[in-house]
């Protein structure tokens, strides 16, 4: 027997491309960013405020959102952290034109 191999599932609404939010996934034909709808979440939204917030996205699409991120947590939780200040603030330390 063989070691069984995680394939990825297709996610209808999430899509990448290169001149779009710098090719991270965003929810198709928007701007919004699996990344924006996981921190909404752990913010304690409900997917009704976050539809109410963004109400050109449907509730299938941040559902899809949140699935697309638990198949792909380390890839959307690397981004959340590289968004943040301090990262920035860390990674930039030694510049010359911080001081």
């Amino acid at each position: 027997m063989g070691v069984a191999v995680k394939k990825s599932k297709p996610h209808l609404y999430i899509t990448r491309k290169k001149n779009v939010c710098g090719g991270d996934p965003v929810i198709e034909g928007t701007r919004v960013s699996v990344d924006l709808i996981v921190e909404m979440d752990r913010a304690g939204h409900s997917v009704d405020e976050i539809v109410a917030i963004y109400p050109h996205i449907t509730h299938a699409q941040v559902y899809d959102a949140l699935s697309y991120y638990y198949d792909h947590k380390e890839e959307i939780d690397k981004i959340i952290e590289e968004n943040k200040e301090e990262y920035w603030i860390k990674k930039t330390a030694g510049e010359t034109w911080r001081k």
